[in-house]
């Protein structure tokens, strides 16, 4: 599959992503009256594992894998599209909607947009990277 056509199956699963974070923003913030930054953090967790189930049946599916190939995928998915959104949704968070007043869900969407192409990068050339890329030779 090219470029395009996958980074294009990465944003639709990343669309529904962003409903799914947004919905369980809100649902945390205002629900359980938790604080909007931590509210945040386990709202893109949440966004985090969904989206790694869809890219990983949908958005990957051609470089397929089994189920212990799908946990290191998972690893490397949270450690870095993970790491990488809750980081700077929690930064960009505290700015947008701490520091500037911006209403906690528009403040949220922007730092989505923020992180979306370095998360494709990632997931691309690390996450889910061809197998035979992944392995070393082995050097004597």
């Amino acid at each position: 599959m090219n470029l395009l056509a996958r980074s294009l199956r990465f944003y639709a699963v990343g669309g529904v992503g962003i409903a799914v974070q947004l919905v369980a923003l809100g649902v945390l913030k205002r629900g359980f009256g938790m604080n909007y930054l931590l509210a945040t953090a386990l709202a893109v967790e949440i966004a985090i594992l969904h989206n790694f189930l869809w890219h990983q049946l949908w958005t990957w599916r051609d470089r397929g894998s089994g189920w212990a190939e799908a946990g290191k995928r998972l690893v490397r998915f949270n450690l870095t599209s993970g790491g990488l959104s809750i980081a700077a949704n929690v930064v960009l968070m505290r700015l947008l909607a701490g520091t500037l007043g911006i209403h906690y869900l528009l403040a949220n969407l922007i730092a989505i947009g923020a992180t979306a192409a370095a998360n494709f990068l990632a997931s691309e050339w690390f996450v889910f990277r061809p197998e035979k890329m992944a392995k070393r030779p082995s050097t004597q």
